[in-house]
């Protein structure tokens, strides 16, 4: 038999269980509002701030070149190795369907959209989500670390003007032309394996892809793929402005950044297809 004390301290214990709960919820839930109030702040301040520096000539054009290469370097190849499965994957996976439907002319069709609408500008979003993004929270969060930052307040100078403004345009610059590429490597991969293994004739595939896939499919999706830098630019940037802790805090920020980033693409490539989808049917050029 337990005495009342102990009994009291089991029902104390047994009542602020779900107390502990509701508090870390709550707590979980405010803290991510209030991350992402930074991110917007963040974003329209380095977008009014790109905006004033290009006006007044203060453009940190040297810096933007050289993130801009940068990035290049540590995402074309990738982009091509990333390029290449998806195209065939596409036509692999679609062309069966179709040819068990017996509408074997329509594989450049399935092929293309596949590639131009949903695969060029994802796999360009995880590109520059895994490498552009994890890179800037580095390179910041070392500096913030190192406290540089701070430095750069007492000097009266901007880290948005100077560090962030350069690398958001940077990305900007870079994500369309990635796209692209991926685009053109994609189809290329699909139009091999359709041709190749499937035996497709090279004039159906490309007259259906053609007949389905306009010049507004890539609009769209050079437009998904700024989009998904500008997102994947920011929380970089953020995070790692936002570093503390020493070298374990930057290591933080960098993990960060990248799931954010990816789970960012993810919810706003849903809520964009949808979107699309209401205002751009897919339809016969």
């Amino acid at each position: 038999m337990t005495d009342a004390p102990t009994a009291k301290k089991a029902a104390t214990k047994r009542d602020s269980l779900p107390i502990v709960l509701r508090r870390n919820i709550s707590d979980t839930v405010l803290a991510s509002v209030e991350t992402l109030g930074r991110l917007v702040a963040l974003a329209f301040e380095a977008v009014r701030g790109a905006i004033t520096d290009l006006l007044s000539g203060k453009f940190q054009w040297r810096e933007t070149l050289q993130q801009s290469w940068y990035l290049i370097t540590v995402t074309a190849i990738p982009a091509v190795l990333m390029a290449v499965p998806f195209g065939v994957v596409v036509s692999v996976q679609v062309g069966n369907l179709i040819h068990q439907l017996g509408a074997d002319s329509l594989f450049g069709a399935a092929g293309g959209l596949g590639v131009i609408q949903q695969g060029a500008p994802l796999a360009t979003g995880l590109l520059l989500g895994g490498a552009g993004t994890a890179t800037i929270a580095a390179d910041l969060g070392a500096r913030t670390i190192r406290e540089e930052i701070d430095a750069l307040r007492t000097m009266g100078i901007s880290p948005v003007h100077r560090l962030v403004i350069p690398r958001l345009v940077a990305m900007l610059f870079v994500a369309p032309l990635l796209n692209i590429l991926i685009i053109f490597v994609g189809v290329l991969a699909g139009y091999a394996v359709a041709t190749g293994v499937q035996e497709v004739t090279p004039g159906s595939y490309w007259a259906t892809f053609g007949a389905f896939s306009t010049l507004t499919d890539v609009v769209i999706s050079i437009g998904k793929a700024v989009v998904f830098g500008f997102l994947v630019v920011v929380i970089g940037c953020q995070r790692g402005l936002e570093a503390r802790g020493g070298p374990r805090g930057v290591a933080d920020g960098v993990n960060a950044s990248v799931v954010l980033s990816v789970v960012a693409i993810a919810v706003v490539n849903v809520g964009m297809t949808q979107l699309l989808s209401m205002f751009y049917p897919t339809k016969v050029a």
